[in-house]
C-alpha cells in the first residue's frame, strides 16, 4: 500500500503491538500533559540506555531478588528449566522464553513480566481515559520505547487512531527504519522528537552499535514531513565537546521544521534496571557532565540560531 492510501483506508484496530508501560501525566516529551505508551524493541544498543527493558522486541522477565522469599512456586511453573534454586534464585536468560508463567504464580512480585501484547483498540481505550487532560492542557499522546518504528504497522495504526480522535501526536524516535516506514508513519505525527547522538560515523557506531548513515538520511526526510524537536543526549566521552555539539547543531540546520534543540545531560537513573534483567550496566562509574559545561554547549547552540533547552 502506498503511504497516501493510509489516509483513505480504515484503521486496523486489531493490529497487535508489544508494550511495556503506559505512563500518564508526563509534562515532558511534547506540549501540555501527555500519556506515553512505551513500545518494546530497539535496533540500537546505546551504552547509556535508561530503559534496557525496551531493547528486546519480545516480553521478558525481570527479577527483583530482594523480593524473593524462595517459595519455589516459580520453579514448579517453569517448563523450560530457566530458573534455579541457588541462593539467591537465578534466571537463565538463554532458556527463558518470556512466557510469564513464573510471574503469574510469584506471590511477592519478585518476578515480573516486561512486555504485554495489546491491540490498537485496547491501547486507545486506555489513552481515552485521559482525553479531558489532553484537551484542557493542549497535550496529547507521545509514543516512546524502545523505538516505535520497530513495530511499524502497530505504530502507524495507533497514530491514525489517535489522529481520528483529534489528539496531538508526538513520537520519540532514533530515526532508524526503512524509508517506506518513515513515509507511512510520519504523516500521522504532529511532532517528532529525534535523538542525534553523534555525526561522526565511527563514534556513533561505537556508542550505539549501528551506523548513522540511514538515521541521518531519515531525519532529513522526517523534517520535511512534520515538525521536529532535536534532542542531544549529552554523554561523557562520546559527544561532550564543542566540536561534537557544533556538528550536531550544524546538521540540524540542514533539516526543515527545526526550531528547538534540547540537551539531555547523561544520568544513571536506569542503572538498577540492568541488574533486574541480569545484565551489567555499561556506563558504570561514568562521571556526569558539569553544569558549567552544559551551559556552554547551550550558548553555542543558541549562537547557531536555535532555541535551546536543557532537559526534556
Amino acid at each position: 500500500m502506498q503511504h497516501e492510501d493510509y489516509f483513505m483506508s480504515e484503521i486496523v484496530y486489531d493490529t497487535e503491538g508489544i508494550l511495556f508501560n503506559i505512563q500518564r501525566y508526563s509534562l515532558h516529551d511534547g506540549p501540555g500533559i501527555r500519556t506515553i505508551p512505551f513500545l518494546k524493541g530497539c535496533p540500537l544498543s546505546c551504552k547509556w540506555c535508561s530503559n534496557p527493558e525496551s531493547q528486546k522486541p519480545q516480553p521478558e522477565i525481570i527479577f527483583q531478588k530482594s523480593n524473593c522469599i524462595q517459595c519455589g512456586k516459580c520453579l514448579e511453573a517453569c517448563r523450560f528449566g530457566a530458573l534455579s534454586s541457588d541462593n539467591p534464585y537465578l534466571v537463565d536468560r538463554q532458556r527463558c522464553t518470556g512466557c510469564g508463567e513464573c510471574a503469574k504464580v510469584c506471590p511477592t512480585g519478585a518476578l515480573l513480566m516486561k512486555g504485554k501484547r495489546m491491540t490498537v483498540w485496547e491501547v486507545v481505550q486506555e489513552l481515552q481515559k485521559d482525553e479531558n487532560v489532553y484537551r484542557r492542557s493542549n497535550g496529547g499522546i507521545t509514543l516512546s520505547g524502545g523505538e516505535p518504528l520497530s513495530q511499524p504497522e502497530f505504530t502507524r495504526e495507533l497514530l491514525r487512531a489517535c489522529k481520528e480522535k483529534g489528539w496531538h501526536t508526538a513520537m520519540e524516535t532514533t530515526g532508524l527504519a526503512p524509508k517506506e516506514v518513515i513515509e507511512s508513519v510520519f504523516p500521522f505525527v504532529d511532532l517528532a522528537l529525534t535523538d542525534i547522538k553523534a555525526i561522526d560515523p565511527a563514534v556513533h557506531k561505537d556508542a550505539t552499535g549501528v551506523s548513522n548513515q540511514l538515521i541521518l538520511e531519515n531525519l532529513i526526510k522526517i523534517s520535511f514531513i512534520t515538525q521536529v524537536s532535536v534532542r542531544i543526549p549529552l554523554i561523557p566521552g562520546i559527544n561532550d565537546d564543542l566540536d561534537s555539539i557544533r556538528a550536531i547543531a550544524g546538521f540540524a540546520k540542514l533539516m526543515n521544521n527545526v526550531e528547538t534543540i534540547h540537551i539531555l545531560p547523561y544520568h544513571n537513573y536506569g542503572e538498577n534496571k540492568y541488574a533486574l534483567l541480569g545484565r551489567i550496566y555499561p556506563m558504570d562509574g561514568t562521571r556526569f557532565v558539569a553544569e558549567e559545561q552544559v551551559n556552554k554547549f547551550k550558548s553555542e547552540i543558541e549562537s547557531m540560531g536555535f532555541t535551546c533547552h536543557i532537559g526534556g
